[in-house]
């Protein structure tokens, strides 16, 4: 008898562990059944590990352009960080730091590096600046400076991003091996210029030197214009895929799949001195993005 419970014993502990593997559970403490099955003991460190993302970071820092200044949301050719989509403390925009930390939270724990012009060159000197705050959380919007040059062929080179890129991350990895990045991808530039172009006042803005490669000659449709615009839209899109791949190397980064890139600006989220810089309505819709990103269950 005590033989047959044995049996009776193993052979329910058996079936019991064939209905944890197909739901999917890790029987917590089970060492016994770990030490009998090496596969099993094997896969228990990544089921039983903690998430490696942090849906709710405590600190951001922001690094990147003029559109994280909220650069002509507030007044012409001019700074307005107040409306900046990842720290800005404007309620029409409800940045990512008021959406994460609150209002006292982001006035205390939210900091801004970003520069009007920046480059990708530029970024791991903001990245620097950054780290000193230990920020749990960094954004990155950087590259469209490097596709609005003078000409097409001052375009900063896909393989110059990437090592730019890789050297800002690597620069932060070094001082912060756990904060958090979350990317935002450079946006449709093209589709700017096709928005902001039936303004005059805009056009009159573009000529004192935005982004001449995408909106210099704006109402010119000949084949060179076309040739110009599309090499310029073309480099964009080479820039997202280095973004993309580079983020994905590091498990603490998120990239927004170009969900910025993919986002039909209109003329309300554009703003109404230069009609190409986010306006107040822009920047509310980037700070949604960025939380829908950083807040996902998933990348």
């Amino acid at each position: 008898m005590r033989k047959r419970s044995h049996r009776n014993r193993a052979a329910g502990a058996v079936a019991a562990a064939a209905v944890l593997a197909v739901a999917g559970c890790d029987a917590a403490g089970d060492s016994a059944s770990g030490a009998r099955d090496p596969g099993a003991r094997a896969a228990r460190p990544s089921a039983s590990a903690a998430p490696v993302w942090d849906r709710g970071p405590d600190s951001i820092a922001a690094v990147g352009d003029s559109i994280t200044r909220g650069f002509d949301a507030c007044a012409v050719l001019s700074d307005c960080p107040e409306v900046s989509w990842a720290t800005g403390s404007d309620a029409a925009v409800d940045s990512l730091a008021v959406r994460l930390l609150g209002v006292t939270g982001a006035a205390q724990r939210s900091w801004n590096y970003a520069v009007t012009g920046a480059r990708m060159a530029d970024l791991t000197g903001q990245i620097t600046q950054a780290v000193l705050r230990k920020p749990q959380l960094v954004t990155v919007m950087a590259g469209a400076n490097d596709a609005c040059r003078a000409t097409t062929g001052a375009m900063t080179s896909v393989a110059d991003f990437r090592a730019q890129f890789q050297e800002a991350m690597d620069t932060l990895r070094q001082a912060l091996p756990k904060t958090q990045v979350y990317v935002a991808s450079v946006p449709n530039l093209k589709r700017l210029w096709s928005q902001g172009r039936g303004n005059p006042l805009g056009k009159q803005i573009w000529k004192l030197g935005i982004c001449p490669s995408m909106l210099g000659d704006a109402d010119a449709l000949d084949p060179s214009a076309v040739e110009r615009r599309d090499t310029v839209q073309k480099r964009v899109e080479a820039y997202n895929e280095v973004l993309a791949q580079v983020c994905a190397k590091d498990r603490r980064c998120r990239f927004d799949h170009n969900a910025v890139f993919d986002y039909r600006f209109g003329t309300e989220q554009l703003s109404h001195w230069d009609w190409f810089h986010p306006s107040r309505n822009g920047q509310a819709r980037l700070a949604e993005i960025a939380y829908r990103t950083v807040t996902a269950k998933s990348p």
